[in-house]
């Protein structure tokens, strides 16, 4: 996240979303070769992960070029456009999402309970596997920033004409995204209230853990253009 955050800042104005794609990857590869990387392994470890791609440092981001007056999504955000939601979700997330939701329901049919789980999300573990093995598509099926080229068909690109619009971009963390921060917070916490577990309407590859605010990180920008 600070390495995207640093060349974000660092980046010229007027770059398509292929050139900001080369200039984030570019950034987070430098990291595979650095002094310090070769000093702790000995080596660089570009070598090691291009067939290890669930060792990658990895992340996604929703970038707004004004100059374009584009969205560019890559990797697994989300934003609100004059109010309408568009996704970038990964392809394997729900269904790995429906499978913890049944083996959590079994837990909780066997006797264990909610606070259990959000202890120690025995759920979880049973996926963990599976989310390793379609990591390894990282950058094939679906795009991130993490080193390795991003190829441009998962990117999503979003448009928007001259018309004044508000827009909101944000991470994944929140399951039900708003026009306002305060109204997204709320629902949040009325989720964690209700479901704490992701296993219900809305489900999760994770649940809030005990001492936790939420189950996943969340970002909240909102603007007008």
């Amino acid at each position: 996240m600070e390495l995207i955050s640093k060349a974000i800042r660092q980046a010229p104005k007027d770059l398509t979303v292929t050139q900001m794609c080369r200039h984030l990857t570019k950034a987070v590869a430098r990291c595979y070769v650095s002094p310090m990387t070769v000093l702790r392994y000995g080596r660089g470890q570009t070598d090691y992960l291009t067939s290890h791609p669930e060792d990658r440092l990895c992340a996604s981001v929703v970038i707004f070029s004004r100059l374009r007056r584009e969205i560019w999504m890559i990797g697994d955000c989300q934003c609100l456009v004059g109010g309408e939601l568009f996704e970038n979700p990964k392809p394997y997330e729900l269904p790995l999402a429906e499978l913890r939701a049944a083996e959590a329901h079994r837990l909780l049919a066997s006797g264990v309970t909610v606070g259990q789980l959000r202890a120690d999300d025995a759920a979880r573990r049973t996926i963990i596997p599976r989310m390793i093995e379609n990591m390894k598509q990282q950058n094939v099926a679906y795009a991130v920033v993490d080193g390795f080229p991003i190829p441009q068909s998962k990117v999503r690109v979003l448009a928007l004409d001259f018309r004044p619009w508000e827009v909101v971009l944000a991470s994944d963390g929140y399951p039900f995204l708003c026009a306002t921060l305060q109204e997204s917070e709320q629902k949040l916490q009325c989720h964690l209230h209700d479901d704490p577990l992701n296993i219900g309407d809305f489900k999760a590859t994770k649940a809030f853990m005990e001492g936790n605010n939420s189950f996943d990180d969340r970002t909240y920008l909102r603007f007008k253009v």
